[in-house]
């Protein structure tokens, strides 16, 4: 971890503009951050998971259904937290593309922040990355799991705290789990209004030793299609997981 800064991060964004079109039929009239797990919507679990962690600037990024999600959430005050939106046209801008409009706009500010795929459920603890700083010419601090089924060859590897698109060696790759430390410089140059996928510029950046990563064991799922859904209902069901914390 870089000493190049003592800021603390203060600021979070949740991607939220999928269609969601492998869920359907039940994203066809609810926009996929909204269907429940557990008993409330998906995306609130990260909404109290970060508030629990003292992250209360929260930007999240609309585009299919956006006004029923944005009618449901609210301003955040409910969840106690301040939620900016950042609306996009019918056709999402993709990853880098939401997050670039969104720090254009001034919802997202210009410094570090955490970014949460909506999509994912977990019991990972947020506040593992408030005091996470970033180096001066570091780009992004991954988060990393072990494989599941449905991405056996993984996403990434690390070689010496280094993400990298290949293994060296008999170093293993693992699977990107949608959860970072962000800098507002990846995504530096792209055109406004411009869709931009994020994957390419973390590829990038990593040719040029930017991106760190670190594998975490914490409970996670890609809640990406019915199957999935229902695995982490049951999951939760059985554990008895606290739906107030996403914990």
């Amino acid at each position: 971890m870089s000493t190049s800064s003592t800021s603390k991060i203060t600021q979070a964004m949740i991607l939220a503009a999928g269609k969601g079109t492998r869920l359907r039929p039940l994203t066809l009239e609810t926009p996929k951050p909204l269907v429940e797990v557990g008993g409330q919507p998906l995306i609130v679990w990260h909404i109290k998971a970060l508030q629990a962690a003292g992250i209360t600037d929260i930007t999240i990024n609309a585009s299919w259904l956006a006004d029923k999600l944005m009618d449901t959430l609210g301003d955040g005050t409910q969840y106690g937290v301040s939620l900016h939106w950042s609306v996009e046209d019918d056709e999402p801008l993709e990853t880098a593309g939401g997050i670039f409009q969104a720090l254009q706009s001034g919802r997202l500010r210009d410094e570090p922040f955490i970014l949460v795929n909506s999509d994912i459920w977990t019991t990972y603890d947020f506040s593992q990355l408030r005091d996470y700083i970033l180096g001066p010419d570091q780009r992004a601090h991954l988060l990393l799991i072990d494989n599941p089924e449905h991405n056996n060859g993984g996403d990434f590897a690390i070689n010496n705290g280094l993400a990298s698109e290949q293994a060296i060696g008999e170093a293993d790759k693992y699977t990107f789990a949608g959860i970072s430390v962000m800098s507002p410089r990846l995504v530096d140059g792209l055109v406004p209004g411009q869709p931009a996928a994020l994957a390419p510029l973390l590829k990038q950046a990593m040719i040029k030793f930017q991106i760190t990563a670190e594998v975490i064991t914490d409970n996670w799922i890609d809640v990406g299609t019915p199957e999935r859904l229902e695995q982490v209902n049951e999951f939760i069901e059985s554990k008895g997981a606290d739906n107030h914390l996403g914990m």
